[in-house]
């Protein structure tokens, strides 16, 4: 009975960790990178778009990534929504697409982007914890309404506790590993 109530939350899990994926993967550490702006919503044809259906983005040098659009009509609204999502990226449209230029990470920048990570690792964590207590708060009431043997609300504590240890570490890496990129 309460292998039932963890298997349920696995897969709430594992959407946390593709969230933080996605939300580092769009975290700028240094190099240029299609994952920077390639989830970037763009207004076309009355709805939003990501921009990754709307264009190819490829990486020119480690400083400069090219987005070629697959409508020149598009580039407009491709300008409009990088200058919102990324204010401090410089960019310029020509005859071959649209040419972003990252600028060196400032010590400063690189402050703010360890700020981000460590929120970012900080929600992932309590949605973690919360998904935890939830399956806790089951595991218990089943335990009360004799659905689960006392023996078994300890096994499952414990069980229930190896794989949140399991998902925090695979946070710990992700958020570790975006650190290193960002000092270097």
């Amino acid at each position: 009975m309460y292998e039932q109530i963890i298997d349920l939350i696995k897969p709430e899990l594992e959407k946390v960790i593709d969230f933080v994926q996605k939300r580092l993967s769009s975290i700028r550490a240094g190099r240029a990178s299609p994952a920077l702006v390639e989830n970037i919503q763009v207004e076309c044809f009355g709805q939003k778009l990501p921009l990754n259906q709307l264009a190819a983005i490829s990486v020119l040098n480690p400083q400069q990534l090219l987005i070629q659009s697959w409508d020149k009509s598009y580039l407009e609204s491709i300008e409009k929504a990088i200058g919102r999502e990324h204010p401090d990226l410089s960019f310029a449209a020509d005859k071959d697409g649209i040419k972003i230029n990252l600028p060196p990470l400032s010590e400063e920048f690189r402050g703010d982007l360890l700020k981000v990570l460590s929120q970012t690792e900080n929600d992932a964590k309590k949605t973690i914890r919360r998904f935890r207590d939830e399956a806790w708060s089951k595991i218990q009431k089943e335990t009360r309404s004799s659905n689960i043997r006392e023996d078994d609300k300890f096994k499952a504590k414990d069980e229930l506790q190896d794989l949140i240890d399991n998902f925090n570490e695979k946070i710990d890496k992700l958020i570790e590993n975006k650190k290193r990129e960002i000092e270097s």
